[in-house]
């Protein structure tokens, strides 16, 4: 009997402990980033349409469930970027990409915390502007949403109790149907990889 109650104790505590230690750690994790946006530009419409790469801040917001299992929601202001045909300046076109990741952070490696993730990413497209020559004679217009996975992998390397260095990179699926006039033209596909750094606060 006390052998079992000596067990029951120590799996209490041991339990207690880990509750204890998570509840220290906080389960909020807020990142700022500087993300690197690298265009795929696969483009189906005969154009040889593409958009620059460039340079973005990124804020995500985490919760953790477990210390293992996380959500992430990331977030950025629309971003302006140069639409060509053939490497020649069309238009231009903001685009506002929230994505939502569910991650696993592993936690058997010390001050290395490597996680991934998968989602789901909806952009929407706006402030989409046509060379009145091109507008003129081809009349286009692209559709302004999109709906696509979102992959990553990344690490976290403490530098404090609360604070934290990352490094993250993604694939984000990013495609429209563009027009010209009613007709579809075919189908263009930005599908970036994000490399970013930045800096996270746990709370």
């Amino acid at each position: 009997m006390k052998k079992s109650l000596l067990a029951v104790a120590a799996v209490c505590a041991m339990t207690s402990g880990a509750a204890f230690a998570q509840q220290a750690e906080g389960p909020w994790l807020v990142r700022v980033r500087a993300v690197n946006l690298d265009s795929a530009n696969k483009d189906s419409t005969g154009l040889d349409l593409s958009v620059n790469n460039k340079v973005i801040p990124e804020l995500d917001i985490s919760y953790f469930f477990t210390p293992n299992i996380a959500a992430e929601l990331i977030l950025t202001y629309p971003q302006k970027h140069d639409l060509r045909a053939g490497g020649v300046d069309i238009g231009s076109l903001k685009h506002l990409p929230p994505t939502l990741l569910a991650q696993y952070h592993f936690t058997n490696f010390g001050g290395f915390k490597p996680y991934v993730g998968v989602g789901i990413n909806y952009t929407n497209f706006s402030s989409v502007n046509f060379d009145p020559a091109v507008q003129a004679a081809l009349n286009p217009s692209i559709k302004r949403n999109s709906w696509g996975a979102a992959l990553q992998v990344g690490f976290d390397i403490p530098l404090t109790k609360q604070l934290s260095l990352n490094f993250d990179v993604k694939k984000v699926y990013i495609k429209t149907d563009v027009y010209s006039g009613d007709v579809k033209a075919g189908t263009f596909k930005v599908d970036p990889v994000l490399v970013g750094v930045g800096l996270g606060y746990r709370f």
